[in-house]
């Protein structure tokens, strides 16, 4: 029988847990969770996608996102509007104290990224991002 030290779900378990709490730390000044962060990368890629096309490229249900949105909105860090094309869609965009947020939060998350991966060599963070993302797919 596998030992729980050597099964690969509690492993990645216990490093998410580890992940999550290295990134809330560097967050917490800014008032945002790491789901909240996610969202707001997404439309640092391309601000104004439909709050649909953000849960497909963060991997998230409609109805998880809508309760991270009405919180991002009512803090101000996105605004949200109906597609003038098609009312039924609600696009999202970053709002003005998002965008000059931007660099620290870009920071922090690099912060994080390297005190994650500090006892990595280049080689071995190129493997287990290459890992990870094999075992997401």
């Amino acid at each position: 029988m596998i030992s729980y030290r050597d099964n690969i779900v509690f492993m990645i378990a216990k490093a998410h847990q580890r992940a999550q709490s290295v990134l809330k730390g560097h967050l917490q000044a800014f008032g945002l969770t790491p789901m909240q962060c996610l969202f707001m990368e997404s439309l640092w890629e391309e601000d104004g996608l439909s709050v649909g096309e953000i849960g497909r490229r963060i991997a998230l249900d409609t109805a998880t996102l809508a309760g991270i949105l009405d919180r991002m909105v009512t803090a101000g860090w996105v605004r949200r509007e109906a597609d003038p094309d098609d009312g039924r869609v609600a696009r999202v965009y970053l709002t003005d104290k998002a965008g000059s947020a931007m660099t620290e939060l870009a920071a922090s998350i690099e912060r994080t990224n390297n005190e994650l991966l500090k006892s990595f060599s280049m080689e071995e963070k190129l493997l287990f991002k290459r890992f990870l993302r094999d075992i997401k797919e």
